[in-house]
């Protein structure tokens, strides 16, 4: 098995404790959902996916780019996938179970800190951070240097949108992933966690194709939540 990049090396540990804490969440739907029950042994199987996963995931150049952190938030749940594929779950039913893992960790973290990190993803300033972003992104240097990175557009909306911004992915750094693994039966399961992470953030998400469903492109757009509309979210 191929080394973990220096860069995931450092952030391993953080990356084990929540996956771990994954692990342990979905243990009473795996019991309740599929009727699993050697649950000891999944988690340990799982935990060693993990392993497998975090040294094929694509360095796509650290804290400079804002897809590592995609990448570190998102890629345990491949290993969660391929491990209960392999005990019979059909993914439509792994990808319940994991959006409802996610969802539960997400909003273990107090409110005000994930609120917090919604208000500064729809900043002015982090506006500016995704356009310049995104130019590099589609970069021909970039693109050579990190083949494995996404690449996308920042989009402004026009009068009368009923967005505040939008992103474009024109390529997607999981379904590159997903098709060097084999995973391409279990991407969909990555795309439904996106709006799971922006609505915990008090952001709404509007998206009606996506590269995985054979799109051109995935078509992210932005907007605020109102307050009763995250507190609804709550499950």
């Amino acid at each position: 098995m191929p080394d973990i990049h220096p860069f995931y090396q450092t952030q391993r540990s953080a990356m084990q404790s929540a996956m771990r804490q994954r692990v342990t969440l979905s243990r009473p739907l795996l019991r309740e959902r599929a009727g699993l029950l050697d649950l000891d042994t999944i988690s340990d199987e799982i935990m060693q996916e993990f392993d497998i996963v975090l040294a094929q995931m694509p360095y796509v150049g650290g804290v400079a780019s804002r897809m590592s952190d995609f990448f570190m938030r998102l890629i345990g749940f491949v290993a969660m996938s391929r491990v209960l594929r392999r005990h019979g779950l059909k993914p439509a039913v792994i990808g319940d179970i994991e959006q409802e893992v996610y969802n539960a960790q997400l909003l273990a973290e107090p409110e005000a800190d994930r609120l917090a990190a919604g208000r500064s993803f729809m900043s002015p300033e982090n506006q500016r951070l995704l356009r310049d972003q995104a130019a590099l992104s589609a970069s021909e240097s970039h693109r050579s240097e990190f083949p494995g990175d996404f690449v996308y557009d920042f989009v402004e909306p026009a009068p009368g949108d009923g967005f505040e911004f939008g992103i474009d992915y024109k390529a997607c750094g999981f379904c590159k992933f997903a098709a060097s693994h084999g995973d391409l039966d279990i991407l969909p399961n990555i795309c439904g966690l996106d709006f799971v992470a922006y609505a915990a953030r008090g952001i709404r998400l509007e998206r009606t194709q996506t590269l995985a469903g054979g799109a051109s492109h995935c078509n992210f757009r932005f907007s605020r939540l109102k307050s009763d509309q995250v507190a609804t979210f709550k499950r």
